[in-house]
């Protein structure tokens, strides 16, 4: 009879490994993953679809970080342009 206690506990862990995954397939359709970073999204890191695809807020923090500092990057790539379009109208004098 010693050998009931720790088949008992086998039974009742597989019993509970089961139950486990029944619950993530059950919960699964509420997780997504991140089409940026591939980070698994579920209730502790948020998500948004963006058209057809899911970002979570990490990305989307990022993303608008970008966008707002797009002005000035624009500003910094015209600049560069005219500064080289003076020095190869300078080169060609």
């Amino acid at each position: 009879m010693p050998e009931e206690g720790p088949h008992n506990e086998a039974i009742e862990s597989i019993i509970e490994g089961k139950k486990m995954e029944a619950y993530a397939e059950h919960r699964t359709k509420e997780m997504h993953v991140c089409a940026l970073c591939g980070a698994i999204g579920y209730r502790k890191l948020p998500m948004r679809l963006v058209g057809s695809k899911w970002i979570c807020i990490d990305c989307l923090r990022t993303l608008k970080e970008t966008m707002d500092g797009l002005d000035q990057w624009e500003a910094e790539i015209q600049l560069e342009r005219e500064m080289s379009k003076k020095i190869d109208e300078t080169l060609r004098t």
